[in-house]
């Protein structure tokens, strides 16, 4: 049976945070690959700003180009609309019949699982696995793997406002990254 892993997020910017999420539980749990799988419409925030499907691939594809067992899940950008994991992970174990899918979450999205839509579904197509992330206390009365890895407090969001204001973000960003986020004027940056 092939282990899969499953990444989800906006990646607005991806960044070294994500690297570091899926080469530690590719190691950790022994996974054939990882998936990273941007959202169409995210049900757990609002965006300000969201670059277009097309740069956010770019991105990603810049981002992971190191690593071949990374690789990038496009289910829900093609779907399109909101994107609810249950719905996806439905979609993807009926595809996959012969993988077991493990769902890679940040410390701060373990406290609330209990949200999620149709949580009790997800639960039974999934091993969730937790990134301890500094700053959050990671507690759920879902059954959650929790790695202990080394801990990187960087956001997206940190990266967004950094770009806006010139200031750097260097080892924050792989230089591929940061070359296609200028080279395109995304975030504000020149």
């Amino acid at each position: 049976m092939k282990k899969i892993g499953i990444l989800g997020g906006t990646f607005n910017p991806p960044h070294v945070g994500h690297l570091l999420m899926a080469n530690e539980a590719m190691h950790a749990l022994g996974l054939d690959e990882v998936r990273f799988m941007p959202n169409a419409v995210p049900p757990h925030k609002e965006v300000a700003y969201m670059p277009s499907d097309a740069q956010r691939i770019a991105m990603l594809q810049a981002l992971i180009k190191q690593e071949p067992k990374f690789c990038i899940e496009q289910y829900e950008l093609q779907r399109g609309g909101t994107s609810y994991t249950v719905d996806t992970m439905t979609a993807l174990t009926q595809r996959e019949p012969e993988s077991r899918f493990y769902f890679i979450i940040g410390g701060d999205s373990v406290s609330t699982l209990h949200t999620w839509v149709r949580i009790e579904e997800l639960v039974k197509l999934v091993t969730f696995v937790g990134i301890m992330r500094p700053g959050y206390v990671a507690t759920s009365p879902y059954a959650v793997h929790m790695l202990d890895t080394p801990q990187l407090d960087v956001s997206s969001t940190l990266l967004r406002e950094r770009l806006l204001q010139a200031y750097t973000v260097n080892y924050l960003l792989p230089q591929a990254v940061e070359h296609y986020i200028r080279k395109e004027g995304l975030y504000g940056a020149t």
